[in-house]
């Protein structure tokens, strides 16, 4: 896979003018959306699908979907056929919402970041889902893995009953570790020689290895000399990445981000606990080669597949593109849990990727039932077994649970472990979502690549800045401190 199909993505500015947008137009569904089945025997249909370039799940959802056409043909008894458009994260958005702001069908179907359903949700540019997963029982059957799912791809406001995605990929933080490097008997003699304990060996000695102790692994596979590294991970201030990493140390260390209930930022982002947590962050650099500091997806993957890093925290979803380290072997274990506080109980919760299909709220009546008909074909058994095969990661219970399904695919089994409330998190579903990120990404960049000293300025900078874009928007009645105004990132 070319390193550009998932280079770093900064959309940040750009959007920013589109969410304006959004926050402005409120837009009704059709009535159409809402209807009875239409029976459409005999009829021709094309439908049109939006999705993300360069992202492998993405294409793969929409490289399956001509075989809706067999399913619908004998199910149902009409021909459909697909048109496909694609845009980079970076962009998708901004193209979705110029065709969805003209009440346009241009796109019926549409892949969108988790991220993202409150800026399609708010103005009424997708289908709310509740009623037409109430009147279907093949959709209303569906269980999937965990509640995590349907809180990620489904929901807005995040955790709420309102469905507006269906879940595409599935997607979870794991560890990639050089087998070969963890498991060779002279390194192995010369830690357990020089910090007293062994090295974890199995998946399971993984699932109970803490933050200090992989921290002194990080240390012993340190080897600026030979051009080899502890760890990559995510620490560019492009799209999400460097909150992407900020906050799987701060969630499992036992902090939050806002309250999602009341919209308060001020007092929960901004403590010293986070200050602690954000610094510890920021101190993993040390382990990390030169120039981590921009690592993206990208980055990541090439440090890890170039043979320079002895593990990356790193998507799930590119498992198929991190199995050939330079030299070396993969193996795909949990990341550590963090203790709370730093020094409290083991916690880990780390950050979920991955993304939901969503509906197109101007479509006709017909378009409107083939992608009801679609979304109920793309969760039977025997094309969410297909989609794991192919190296996607399904999200419903009988494919999880299924005998054999770990042994799938190598990072199966990691990708499974972490798929869980009590371990994963998303970030806000807010229509203000993109201007809220680029402002935590411009304090936590500014911390770790030393702009800032203390973090906690860093913090109070953007929880600042995040409560004065919720108040604004009026998703909350929580006034930002005036004194926050003064703060600086210096």
């Amino acid at each position: 896979m070319e390193s550009k199909m998932i280079r770093g993505l900064d959309m940040r500015k750009n959007l920013k003018l589109v969410f304006v947008l959004v926050i402005c137009l409120g837009m009704l569904i059709p009535a159409s959306a809402l209807a009875e089945r239409v029976d459409l025997k005999g009829e021709k249909i094309t439908m049109s699908i939006l999705g993300i370039a360069g992202w492998f799940p993405s294409k793969l959802g929409v490289d399956m979907s001509p075989a809706f056409a067999d399913y619908a043909k004998q199910k149902y008894g009409y021909d459909v056929q697909f048109t496909f458009e694609e845009a980079p994260f970076e962009t998708l958005f901004q193209k979705a919402a110029a065709s969805l702001a003209t009440r346009s069908d241009d796109y019926n179907i549409i892949v969108s970041d988790s991220q993202w359903l409150g800026g399609f949700a708010a103005p009424g540019w997708i289908v709310k889902l509740n009623d037409m997963i109430e009147k279907n029982p093949n959709l209303k059957a569906i269980e999937y893995h965990d509640q995590i799912v349907v809180d990620t791809y489904m929901s807005y406001p995040l955790g709420s009953d309102n469905y507006w995605g269906f879940p595409l990929e599935g997607d979870t933080m794991v560890l990639y570790v050089r087998k070969d490097k963890l498991l060779d008997p002279a390194e192995r003699k010369a830690f357990n020689d020089k910090y007293g304990f062994e090295m974890p060996k199995t998946f399971e000695d993984f699932e109970s290895l803490t933050y200090p102790d992989f921290v002194k692994i990080l240390e012993f596979f340190t080897r600026p000399e030979q051009d080899f590294y502890g760890i990559a991970q995510h620490y560019s201030k492009g799209y999400d990445f460097v909150c992407t990493g900020a906050h799987n140390y701060i969630w499992s260390r036992g902090g939050r981000i806002w309250d999602n209930k009341t919209g308060q930022v001020w007092g929960v982002l901004n403590t010293p606990e986070n200050a602690k947590s954000l610094a510890e962050y920021k101190a993993s650099l040390k382990y990390a080669p030169p120039g981590a500091v921009n690592y993206d997806n990208g980055g990541i993957m090439e440090a890890w597949n170039g043979g320079k890093v002895f593990c990356a925290v790193m998507w799930a979803a590119v498992g198929q593109y991190m199995m050939e380290p330079k030299d070396g072997q993969a193996m795909i274990v949990p990341p550590p849990a963090h203790l709370i506080n730093g020094d409290g109980k083991p916690n880990r919760i780390y950050s979920m990727g991955g993304q939901p299909w969503v509906i197109n709220a101007f479509n006709d009546k017909e378009k409107m039932q083939v992608a009801e008909d679609f979304m109920e074909w793309w969760y039977t058994e025997d094309v969410q077994m297909e989609f794991a095969r192919r190296g996607g990661n399904p999200v419903i219970k009988s494919v999880l649970n299924k005998p054999g399904f770990e042994d799938i695919k190598p990072w199966f089994r990691g990708y499974k472990w972490m798929l869980s409330t009590s371990k994963g998190r998303d970030f806000w579903h807010n229509p203000m979502y993109a201007v809220m990120m680029a402002k935590q990404q411009e304090a936590f960049h500014a911390y770790i690549t030393d702009q800032v000293k203390d973090p906690k300025v860093s913090l109070d900078y953007a929880a600042y800045h995040v409560q004065k874009l919720l108040y604004d928007h009026g998703s909350t009645k929580i006034k930002p401190p005036a004194e926050g105004a003064k703060i600086e990132l210096k």
